[in-house]
């Protein structure tokens, strides 16, 4: 017969599996979940430290999934995909180190499609309510003055390149 400890294993195991299944999870976050479910910390560490050992959970490599996704699929900015990746609970050193492979240039490029793409929907407008629009919908991605204006600039020599 099992004992308790066992039995709470096997159901933090279980626990884990089924998130996982789900996707990729931080550490914090099933830590998160199985306190949920009444998981003692002692045995929910020791289970997490399992799984990260067999590399089944690899906070690193989902902290720069994570980034490349929000990027990519959200357009956002690196000040923005720090905040989420801190709200996964991730080290705070693995995601300064994250946030540090975002160049300068990564961000322009990012704001810049995003001002091409929001710029064509905004075209019949005037162009103070055009500009003052972007630069709302550019700083609420996260990017800084510099990279908004540039993003900007870059975005309306693609529009009078594509009306030519």
């Amino acid at each position: 017969m099992l004992s308790s400890v066992d039995n709470l294993e096997e159901r933090a195991r279980n626990i884990v599996l089924k998130l996982l299944e789900r996707g990729p999870k931080s550490s914090s976050e099933l830590a998160s979940a199985l306190e949920k479910h009444e998981i003692p910390k002692e045995i929910a560490k020791l289970v997490i430290d399992r799984f990260s050992e067999v590399e089944l959970i690899d906070d690193a490599s989902y902290a720069h999934q994570l980034a490349d996704a929000s990027r990519r699929t959200q357009g956002l900015a690196r000040s923005m995909v720090k905040r989420k990746l801190a709200d996964k609970g991730l080290d705070q050193d693995l995601i300064n180190q994250v946030a540090s492979d975002i160049t300068d240039e990564d961000e322009l490029l990012v704001a810049t499609a995003l001002a091409i793409k929001r710029l064509r929907q905004l075209s019949k407008l005037a162009p103070e309510v055009r500009n003052r629009r972007l630069i709302g919908f550019l700083q609420r991605r996260g990017f800084g003055p510099s990279i908004v204006f540039g993003a900007i600039r870059e975005a309306e020599a693609d529009a009078v390149k594509s009306e030519v």
